[in-house]
């Protein structure tokens, strides 16, 4: 099937090349997308100097729901069969790529996220982070009846249904848990795989303890607006 890693990336040269040249060695057979989010450093021209990924500067910095859905409208376009995302920061291992991808490419699930957290790993989260996806991890179970683990995670992989549901529509802020209870609503299916996941590789997370009270809200809310519209 035809394979594209989509890359949303802001202000992240410092990781982005090592992670492109991961996921080559890994899979040298899917296509990149790096979504330069409106980066202030240099992160599209490292990216470009690769030579191994396309590179789509948005002109200004959307967040990582307009980033991520640039990404899906990429591979719509395109023809692609199967999207993958993956962050970044060089926290998600893509040695693991072929656990999410495998999932999808066998029909066995529309969607499949890449969990910390569905088999014992090395990752310990920190206090803030565990208490959110517990708390999601729960919010979800109550909405659509189904547990996911790691819904946090943004490392995940969707078939070309999907793709063409999220190039039309993508949560904004903080998208990855309303992204699975949309998915689960429109009735696709969702599914986990367990995989590694690193201390990220350069820079500091954007995510603050405020910010983490006000992402548990955020998406609160919207989670329940997904459960109780027609999303059909």
């Amino acid at each position: 099937m035809k394979s594209l890693v989509i890359i949303p990336a802001y202000n992240e040269e410092n990781s982005i090349e090592a992670v492109i040249h991961s996921v080559k060695k890994w899979h040298p057979e899917v296509d990149i997308v790096v979504v330069n989010d409106g980066s202030k450093d240099d992160t599209s021209r490292v990216a470009k100097a690769t030579g191994l990924a396309h590179v789509v500067d948005l002109p200004v910095n959307l967040g990582i729901g307009g980033a991520v859905q640039t990404g899906y409208l990429f591979a719509f376009r395109n023809g692609y069969d199967i999207a993958i995302q993956i962050d970044a920061d060089g926290q998600h291992d893509p040695a693991d790529l072929e656990k999410v991808i495998g999932v999808v490419a066998r029909g066995e699930a529309a969607c499949c996220v890449g969990s910390r957290f569905v088999e014992e790993t090395d990752y310990t989260p920190s206090l803030f982070r565990g208490i959110g996806i517990t708390f999601f991890s729960r919010m979800i179970k109550w909405t659509v009846g189904k547990r996911i683990t790691d819904p946090t995670s943004g490392f995940r992989a969707v078939n070309r249904d999907v793709i063409e549901v999220f190039a039309n529509y993508y949560p904004d802020d903080y998208p990855e848990v309303e992204a699975v209870v949309l998915l689960e609503r429109m009735g696709f299916s969702v599914k986990e795989a367990s995989v590694q996941m690193h201390v990220r590789a350069a820079g500091k997370s954007s995510i603050t303890p405020f910010k983490s009270m006000y992402y548990m809200i955020k998406v609160s809310l919207a989670v329940i607006m997904t459960r109780i519209r027609n999303v059909n």
